[in-house]
């Protein structure tokens, strides 16, 4: 019996299919190698026999590898319901903190800063890529819009893999194609990078979602809440500042391009830790896998036992089961405003604040300095949003910091309405703006792995996380269109969601602080007035 829930369908046809995918790598370097007397720049060259090889072996070894990775499930299982004996997830959930569970956080943290590391590299690989390809600020924005685009619908598609084929599974799949998209530091054109860079934010944005609702379904209730909301803060802040220093370190002697072909290692790495990596129990008892799942719940709590005869719809109805409470639509659209107002933030209004202050007659270089700081004054932001997170309500925390930011938001609007230029002004307000933003976005995939049922909360983690990547594609076409060369109007028009989301979810939304996640789907159907959630 797997302790870690599954096992490959097939060990030889997976391995071998990792192999090829990475000798399609390999088949790359050689004239990376041989452009370094060019300062290691391809534009222009002809891919050569091995490198065609190579990225022939690259789709046939994935899936190849898929193929042997998906793990044999009951005929019976369709994705939904439960074709099994329940299991006592309360044993579990009481459990104290223990060995098992801080490696599963170790593991999880190192996938998601490799995760984050992934589409932080574009901003460090710009300058270099329009240098070489010789092309304009415009056309290389086309990068971002691609890979943006790639996160969310990579967000949703995993999402939706997770919960048919498991949790493991789909984080193994977003590190095969860390793995083969590496090659796009080695693609001779720029047509050839808008594609691989498509496919590398698809794995990128199938990853984040899948490492949340793995967590969520892992630890016990009284330390989930904090520990999802410190995953994202520490993996965001750690992938950024992996990606810094990467580039600091290793793009002056190898050229941007080698910021891509980091995803070699970094993929392998993930492949590498999946023996620490468990299945669900809650998939595994999904799919009528009860063994198996009592396997898995035995390394974090030791003891599991089954239900007394008759209590077993009273204990899975809530949790195992897919009809929807009437109150989730509204959590779920409030959350989506949000991931869209806050993508629209990060991608476009902070993104061109500097240029809009410039035009308003301030000196722009305090505001520029203060973004180029944003991961590290994130940081205390995150530790206030676990503590508050998990010492007084969760719902209460998210609408605080939602509403926070649209407080900021117009409060530029209403500095611009006014005329006020001072400097110090503008800079307190970028402050708070960051501040609050880098809470929403730390605790909106956490709540969201928390309020859905068991088979659907990786694909309404996946929608969340693709709002908010949705959110940055509005905010890129919102930048070419010129809607952020007005400050003050801009700020109105994101902050207006942002107050809409806040009012869905005091409305709606229930808490989750140290519940289980059946008991959450209890509550919501006690909103929602139907049968079970």
């Amino acid at each position: 019996m797997q302790s870690n829930g599954l096992g490959f369908h097939h060990p030889a046809a997976f391995w071998t299919g990792c192999a090829a995918i990475t000798l399609g790598v390999l088949a790359h370097l050689p004239m990376f190698v041989h452009a370094s007397h060019m300062g290691y720049q391809m534009a222009g060259m002809e891919m050569d026999a091995t490198m065609l090889t190579g990225m022939g072996l690259i789709p046939f070894g994935l899936l190849l590898a898929a193929w042997g990775m998906l793990p044999r499930l009951p005929a019976a299982w369709n994705g939904s319901g439960t074709a099994g004996a329940p299991l006592l997830f309360h044993v579990a959930d009481g459990a104290a903190l223990n060995r098992e569970h801080w490696k599963l956080v170790l593991v999880l943290v190192i996938a998601l800063t490799v995760d984050v590391q992934k589409p932080a590299t574009l901003g460090f690989v710009m300058p270099g890529l329009i240098g070489e390809y010789g092309i304009g600020k415009g056309t290389a924005g086309l990068l971002a819009l691609v890979a943006l685009t790639g996160t969310t619908v990579g967000s949703v598609l995993w999402g939706r893999i997770a919960d048919r084929y498991g949790r493991r599974a789909a984080i193994l799949l977003s590190a095969l194609m860390f793995i083969g998209t590496a090659i796009c530091g080695a693609m001779p054109s720029f047509e050839w990078n808008l594609v691989m860079c498509f496919l590398m934010g698809a794995s990128a944005g199938g990853l984040l979602p899948i490492t949340f609702t793995l967590m969520a379904e892992t630890v016990p209730a009284a330390h989930r809440g904090w520990l999802l909301v410190a995953l994202g803060g520490i993996g965001t802040s750690a992938g950024y500042l992996l990606a810094a220093g990467a580039a600091a370190v290793l793009e002056p002697l190898f050229s941007w391009r080698v910021l891509w072909l980091l995803g070699l290692p970094t993929g392998a790495l993930i492949i590498f830790l999946d023996r620490y990596i468990p299945e669900s129990p809650r998939f595994l008892a999904r799919a009528g896998m009860e063994h198996e799942a009592r396997a898995v719940l035995a390394k974090f709590c030791g003891v599991v036992d089954t239900l007394p005869a008759g209590a077993a719809a009273q204990e899975t109805a809530p949790g195992l089961t897919s009809r929807r409470g009437g109150s989730r639509a509204f959590i779920t659209f409030g959350l989506v405003c949000s991931g869209l107002a806050w993508g629209m933030v990060n991608f476009g209004f902070l993104l061109w604040l500097p240029t809009s202050l410039g035009s308003m007659g301030l000196d722009p270089a305090a505001a520029s300095a203060l973004l180029a700081r944003s991961a590290l004054l994130a940081l205390p932001g995150t530790l206030l949003v676990i503590w508050l997170y998990h010492r007084w309500s969760s719902i209460k925390t998210l609408v605080l910091f939602i509403l926070l930011t649209a407080v900021a938001l117009l409060a530029f609007f209403a500095a611009s309405v006014a005329g006020i230029r001072s400097a110090p002004v503008m800079i307190g307000i970028i402050a708070l703006l960051l501040f609050c933003a880098s809470g929403v976005i730390a605790m909106l995939i956490p709540y969201a792995a928390e309020i859905y049922p068991a088979d659907q909360r990786a694909t309404g983690s996946g929608v969340v996380a693709a709002s908010s990547k949705a959110g940055g594609i509005l905010g890129a076409a919102g930048g070419v269109l010129g809607v952020f060369g007005n400050l003050g109007l801009s700020a109105l028009l994101i902050a207006l969601p942002l107050v809409l989301a806040a009012g869905l979810l005091l409305r709606s939304g229930i808490e989750t602080r140290g519940r289980r996640l059946e008991q959450i789907q209890e509550s919501l159907v006690g909103k929602g007035g139907m049968g079970s959630a």
